[in-house]
């Protein structure tokens, strides 16, 4: 289900400059996809598009709005088009709503779901009009079921999953593809960022639960190629969102509330 690489095509990489999106540009990369890659900064774009053969830096806040709107035209001015779409940015916050700082949490919307609608809504049609194209949405575990102690974020995956969920079903016979990835724990630096350093992290989520960042790339890139609709990498994984999608919420709010790091002091 991935359309093959050709010389004017390209795959578009959110969030690009570490982590997962740093993978995923990398797993591309080795499958012969052109990588256009996106992120703030641009140091480390360019640190990363070094190891990749004729990979272009986009250095774009994609939590303005008129920044990421002028992202397919920045790639349509160099004669290419995107064939692949990965909306791998986000950033979360922790604790709870009652202590939250509008700012950051609005920042969060547009970052986790604004700039997802927003490029799918500019990239998609063309995709469509083209009859080949695929999208990657990066979600979470966490998408499955609401957390407390990260609320905005929780809520944030679960819009993503289900936009794509729907976007899926669109597109079926237009031979283009979409799917969600939705990890479990990944050492990547993404939870410091929002305060819970990885060693604080694993005491609430289990080892077997981690993963590391290039399994996570090499599993979503399989299951995009392979057309599926939701990719969960890793067996543990898969359990939990299972638990966390049938559990009664009652009984789900209140085990991730006694055990969120967010919550530590609440």
């Amino acid at each position: 289900m991935l359309p093959p690489p050709r010389p004017d095509g390209v795959a578009v990489v959110t969030g690009a400059s570490s982590g997962i999106g740093a993978e995923i540009a990398r797993e591309l990369a080795r499958r012969g996809y052109r990588l256009a890659l996106v992120a703030r900064r641009a140091d480390l774009l360019h640190e990363l598009a070094e190891s990749l053969d004729g990979a272009l830096v986009m250095p774009v806040d994609l939590a303005e709005r008129t920044q990421r709107a002028s992202l397919p035209d920045q790639i349509a001015a160099l004669g290419l088009v995107p064939d692949i779409l990965v909306n791998n940015a986000g950033m979360a916050n922790l604790g709870p709503v009652a202590a939250s700082d509008p700012a950051a949490e609005l920042r969060l919307v547009e970052v986790d779901v604004s700039a997802v609608v927003d490029l799918c809504s500019r990239i998609v049609p063309g995709m469509v009009g083209r009859g080949r194209g695929a999208v990657l949405n990066v979600a979470s575990v966490g998408a499955f079921g609401p957390v407390p102690g990260q609320a905005t974020y929780g809520a944030a995956k679960a819009f993503v999953l289900a936009y794509t969920d729907a976007m899926h079903e669109e597109l079926r016979g237009t031979g283009v593809t979409a799917a969600t990835l939705c990890p479990g724990p990944v050492r990547t630096g993404f939870g410091s960022a929002a305060g819970i350093p990885d060693d604080e992290a694993e005491k609430s989520l289990p080892r077997f639960m981690w993963r590391h960042a290039d399994a996570v790339a090499k599993a979503a890139v399989d299951g995009l190629a392979k057309g599926r609709r939701v990719i969960v990498p890793g067996a543990p994984n898969r359990v939990a969102a299972a638990v966390n999608h049938h559990l009664p919420r009652r009984l789900l709010l209140s085990m991730v509330a006694r055990n969120h790091p967010g919550l530590a002091d609440g």
